[in-house]
């Protein structure tokens, strides 16, 4: 393949729409829900690696670089998970960043085993 925007278009070579998912998590006894929009990774999030490799949080910018609106606009700074946004409202909790974590892994298909290949 010569490389051209048409050829890698063809060949799924960029990520597209953010992804609709939802996400559960618990606060207080209380089961909360929401609808949350996942980027797939991609540039912003190579981007998004190499700030975190400077600012030493990559936990922090890998949700917020995701962690999207249905069209693509971040929801949250790096900042804003950690706390330092606003101390008074502080980092978000630790059962809703396992589940963003979570989701964000599962549409990019993180953790998932490869099957061997059967030629061997």
């Amino acid at each position: 393949m010569q490389l051209s925007i048409d050829g890698l278009k063809e060949k799924g070579a960029f990520t597209g729409a953010p992804v609709e998912r939802e996400v559960k998590w618990e606060h207080d006894g209380e089961e909360l829900t929401a609808t949350v929009f996942v980027r797939k990774l991609s540039y912003h999030t190579a981007v998004g690696d190499i700030m975190a490799a400077r600012s030493g949080d990559g936990v922090a910018r890998r949700i917020a670089v995701s962690i999207c609106d249905d069209k693509g606009a971040a929801v949250f700074t790096a900042e804003d998970i950690t706390g330092e946004a606003d101390p008074d409202r502080g980092p978000l909790n630790d059962n809703l960043t396992m589940a963003l974590l979570s989701v964000i892994g599962e549409v990019n298909g993180l953790g998932k085993k490869k099957k061997p290949n059967s030629a061997s």
